[in-house]
């Protein structure tokens, strides 16, 4: 029983490397441009790696409380997480945003001439993710809330791109193959996971209404906003959760 918690983080990092392979192996078919044949990589099991991650955050959920409950917390147990969750939620992120990227790239003229340097932007995501948990598993500010974003809000809001971009809510898609957008994304994300911000936990230690509102908040747009946002609910959630913590800013343990 006392690695059950440690089982349940291992089913994070399994889901993580899962979505890795959904991400490197999708379908390709050959198109013809100016007489030449070209392979064009249909970006369709990224859907999957979605699905993987919000799969690997619900594990990374119980995996604590589990701990918790058994009351078998260990440092081994804390630095499993963090090595779980810098691949799930950092390095399978910036995977689909370099894909992201590349697809941006393939509605321009000069497509075939993209260099690496341009889509190696992508990749700051997961180095940031990582110096993120690092700074995390140190830093004993965040007991109770977080300095920073924390890596798994980063990583579910990346996952739900995959799908705006196929469903398409509100014509979001157009501006998830803008460029421009996304390097904004990738570089506003990166900032967000590092800042010296407080940022509300939504773990519930405290069961009196005052202490809990603003999670209670959060909850009901949850509910209210996916009828009529579908998957542009999650950047919409993901926005209200910064500009709440920004607004009523959540206690943080003195250094």
């Amino acid at each position: 029983m006392r690695q059950l918690p440690n089982i349940i983080t291992l089913c994070n990092l399994f889901c993580g490397a899962l979505a890795i392979i959904c991400v490197l192996h999708a379908p390709e078919f050959r198109v013809e441009f100016n007489g030449n044949d070209y392979t064009v990589t249909n970006p369709e099991p990224v859907y999957w790696a979605s699905a993987l991650v919000v799969l690997a955050a619900v594990f990374d959920f119980f995996d604590g409380m589990v701990a918790r409950l058994l009351k078998v917390q260990s440092p081994m147990g804390k630095e499993l997480d963090s090595l779980a969750d810098v691949v799930t939620f950092g390095v399978v992120p910036g995977m689909m945003l370099y894909r992201l990227l590349r697809s941006a790239y393939y509605q321009m003229p000069d497509t075939f001439d993209v260099s690496m340097v341009n889509l190696a932007p992508a990749l700051l995501v997961p180095c940031f993710a990582a110096y993120r948990l690092a700074k995390f598993n140190l830093d004993t500010r965040q007991s109770e809330n977080f300095i920073g974003v924390p890596t798994p809000a980063v990583g579910l809001l990346v996952a739900s791109f995959p799908m705006i971009v196929l469903y398409n809510p509100y014509n979001l898609a157009h501006w998830l193959q803008n460029i421009w957008v996304l390097y904004g994304i990738i570089v506003a994300l990166s900032y967000l996971m590092v800042a010296e911000i407080p940022m509300l936990s939504l773990k519930i230690k405290e069961k009196s209404l005052k202490a809990n509102w603003t999670r209670l908040l959060l909850i009901a747009l949850v509910l209210v906003s996916i009828p009529f946002l579908n998957y542009a609910t999650v950047p919409f959630i993901f926005i209200c959760y910064v500009l709440l913590s920004l607004a009523v800013p959540p206690k943080v343990t003195p250094a």
